[in-house]
């Protein structure tokens, strides 16, 4: 059976383009596309079969990447959420996340990344880009066998990392020194093979550590 894709973008061409790319992919086939949130609110109301897959512009007029991905979360929760952006700002790529998205994407991501991600996000339910190659190769063999080990203080910055505060309001939230801090995110990306704060928290996600 096919992945039914969706597609959310402002950019009439790039719509189109992607549209194409996907429809190309083996097995995935785009269901539904639209100008923003508003538009996809009113035809995903005429959708025959609602998206696998929803690939989410960030910023779009009349109702942004965030809004339109929180709308998704509440009203259509089946269907699974991913960011396709230029912006690669940290605050906005987290801010998307805790909206729902699965995974976050550049617009200048690799096809074949992209293949991999909306067969990744629909299987598995996300998709960190760091963890390609060998490392995601590792990282799916291992799935269902190796845990890994956490402090409950480490727990705690997670859950901290999840929000748009910085390491240094953190380390005052947790009331420890800075240093101490930057200890549990090098560990943390150690343990989870990342090297963003991004796929830091995907990961935490992933593997259920953090309540969004």
């Amino acid at each position: 059976m096919s992945i039914k894709v969706g597609i959310v973008d402002d950019h009439q061409l790039f719509r189109k383009s992607i549209s194409l790319l996907v429809n190309n992919f083996s097995g995935m086939e785009v269901v539904l596309d639209a100008n923003d949130g508003l538009d996809l609110q009113s035809k995903i109301k005429h959708t025959f079969s609602l998206p696998d897959v929803m690939l989410i512009d960030v910023e779009m007029p009349h109702m942004n990447g965030h809004d339109t991905a929180q709308w998704l979360r509440n009203h259509h929760p089946s269907i699974r959420l991913v960011a396709l952006s230029m912006n690669a700002n940290e605050e906005t790529i987290l801010r998307m996340i805790r909206a729902g998205c699965c995974s976050y994407l550049l617009k200048d991501t690799d096809p074949e990344e992209l293949e991999r991600a909306i067969n990744e996000v629909n299987a598995k339910d996300y998709f960190n880009s760091e963890l390609t190659n060998g490392s995601l190769g590792q990282l799916l063999t291992n799935r269902g066998g190796v845990v890994v080990q956490l402090s409950q203080r480490e727990r705690e910055f997670l859950q901290f990392a999840t929000s748009d505060q910085t390491y240094k309001q953190i380390a005052l939230q947790m009331k420890m020194s800075e240093r101490t801090i930057d200890g549990y995110r090098e560990s943390l990306f150690v343990k989870f093979r990342v090297q963003s704060r991004t796929g830091m928290v995907i990961e935490a996600i992933r593997r259920g550590l953090v309540k969004i």
